[in-house]
């Protein structure tokens, strides 16, 4: 086994590979706090530390927390939540923009053991249905705007409903809850079964595009240890609870008494260029797409970016020319993430960007990478395969999906991401391509079936084929050939709009066009072929 040191990166990392194993090592991961406290005891002992440090800044109105008054307000919630009778056995729902009380509800759940289990406000109503269906939240917040749509989404659930903003009128509001009285010497609650507890569910799409809840433990894994966290430094996302993003940035904060500026509108690349340059940003985490908004916006190249010293990105491929004309206007801030959401933890960073360009880096700590071919076999240096992942613990599965569970985790505990890769000689991974046919549009994730689907039900189309095509804002648009029935009419145009009318949302729609051919290239058992289906409407699709 050898030790492999990092180029000039300005950070120190080490990664060992075992030879024989063909398993690559981020190396060993230190508990920065005592390993027996859940993450709601770390987070509440440190606000008691700092009690006069501002967290929480919202740029949208101006709102400054101190963590004395976003602690205080956490009880508050926390209390409500047990005079309800939540336990750790239940679930809280949240869909919820970047608002003031969103990180104070968040606490409250850590504090209480309940786990929250996040959703999206772009989710259609049939979407939120069949995903709190899974959990049956007893108490759901969520923004006043999504109030109707959660309420017809969970009617047959026996549920609570409270809103954060614009609240409908007679709603029960979280400025109601915030009065509820909390006694004296208030204490976190311990969990019964430690830190293998669940501390929350975040949605994905698997397999059989079907919705399933990723179980996130209460792990010490979660607590990024392999970067200089200091309570001056001063952090932005866009990514709300739902993403993998927000939940570790939401613990970074509670963790290390840094300062977060939020602001509950959705991703604007000016915006972003204002709140550096206002509050003097250290640390800002996006995903790819965002990346390129932020590198093609108008205020790029003239805004003040100088205190930067952390810019994460990842999610999905992201263009070389963006990371590039990023990494000239930033300098050596920028880093190219992995991660997988059932992994609990970052798995690889990029802290040599000029060296490995497009590569998501290094294991990080207490993560170990392997690539396998198509037989399950390890594969040495610069072999392509699909790349696992294995975080020495054992993750607790899609919350009652056992099945699926079994098919991403293998009986040694390693994750199979279902995206292809390989590892070089430096223990770099690069990210290629996809194993699976899953499509993210700005980071939602969607399947091309749902979209076939619609489609079909076209009384003139004989067949559908939807792909993705990369574009390097927005990610997979969807894309489709369509046959239509020999005799009939049927314009391109008319596909767009069916597929408008009957799916509400913006993600899954044809953003990339339609092609109306006049037979689908299939594989041997006559499935349409997905890639010669792409290969086609991009030779075809700009001469139509």
């Amino acid at each position: 086994m050898g030790e492999l040191q990092a180029g000039k990166s300005p950070f120190k990392t080490k990664s060992t590979y075992d030879e024989k194993l063909k398993v690559w090592c981020g190396g060993e991961r230190r508990s920065l706090s005592s390993p027996d406290l859940s993450i709601g005891e770390t987070i509440f002992w440190q606000m008691e530390r700092h009690p006069k440090l501002n967290p929480q800044i919202s740029f949208t109105d101006g709102t400054v927390l101190t963590w004395e008054e976003l602690q205080a307000n956490a009880m508050r919630v926390a209390r409500y939540m047990r005079n309800l009778g939540l336990e750790q056995g239940d679930f809280v729902g949240i869909i919820g923009r970047l608002t003031t009380h969103l990180m104070a509800l968040a606490c409250a759940c850590f504090f209480n053991g309940p786990p929250y289990h996040a959703l999206h406000t772009e989710y259609e109503q049939s979407t939120i249905g069949r995903l709190f269906g899974i959990t049956k939240p007893r108490l759901i917040f969520c923004d006043g705007n999504e109030f109707e749509k959660v309420r017809a989404a969970t009617k047959d659930l026996q549920v609570k409903i409270a809103t954060m903003r614009n609240h409908p009128e007679g709603a029960l509001r979280i400025q109601d809850i915030l009065t509820t009285p909390v006694e004296q010497n208030y204490q976190p609650t311990r969990l019964r079964h430690g830190n293998v507890h669940t501390l929350a569910i975040l949605s994905s799409s698997g397999t059989t595009g079907v919705p399933k809840a990723v179980t996130i433990s209460n792990s010490h894994q979660l607590i990024v240890n392999f970067l200089l966290m200091k309570s001056s430094l001063v952090q932005y996302t866009s990514s709300t609870l739902d993403w993998f993003s927000g939940l570790s940035l939401t613990i970074v904060c509670g963790v290390f008494s840094t300062t977060s500026i939020i602001a509950d509108n959705d991703f604007d690349a000016g915006l972003l260029c204002d709140i550096i340059q206002k509050y003097k940003i250290s640390l800002v985490c996006l995903s790819s797409s965002n990346l390129a908004r932020f590198a093609n916006g108008p205020a790029f190249e003239s805004s003040d970016l100088s205190s930067l010293k952390y810019l994460f990105y990842g999610g999905s491929n992201c263009s070389l020319e963006v990371q590039q004309r990023v990494r000239h206007r930033v300098g050596h801030c920028l880093h190219f993430c992995y991660a997988l959401t059932e992994l609990n933890s970052l798995g690889c960073v990029n802290f040599n960007f000029d060296e490995k360009p497009n590569s998501v880096g290094r294991p990080v700590n207490g993560i170990q990478v392997k690539i396998i071919n198509e037989q399950g076999e390890a594969q040495g240096p610069n072999k392509f395969g699909e790349i696992c992942f294995n975080s020495g613990q054992k993750w607790a599965g899609y919350y009652k999906n056992p099945e699926e569970s079994q098919i991403i985790q293998d009986a040694q505990n390693w994750l199979h991401t279902g995206d292809l890769g390989y590892m070089d000689e430096d223990a770099y991974l690069f990210v290629m391509d996809r194993l699976k046919d899953m499509l993210k549009y700005q980071n939602i994730m969607y399947y091309p079936s749902e979209i076939e689907s619609v489609i079909a039900e076209m009384p003139n189309v004989v067949e559908s084929c939807v792909f993705g095509i990369w574009e390097p804002v927005n990610g997979d648009e969807a894309a489709a050939l369509v046959v239509k029935k020999e005799g009939t009419q049927l314009e391109a145009q008319d596909v767009v709009d069916y597929v408008r009318k009957r799916i509400t949302a913006k993600y899954k729609q044809l953003n990339a066009g339609v092609l109306i051919v006049d037979q689908i290239a299939g594989s041997g058992n006559r499935k349409a072929n997905r890639s010669a289906a792409k290969a086609y409407f991009l030779e075809h699709f700009n001469n139509n």
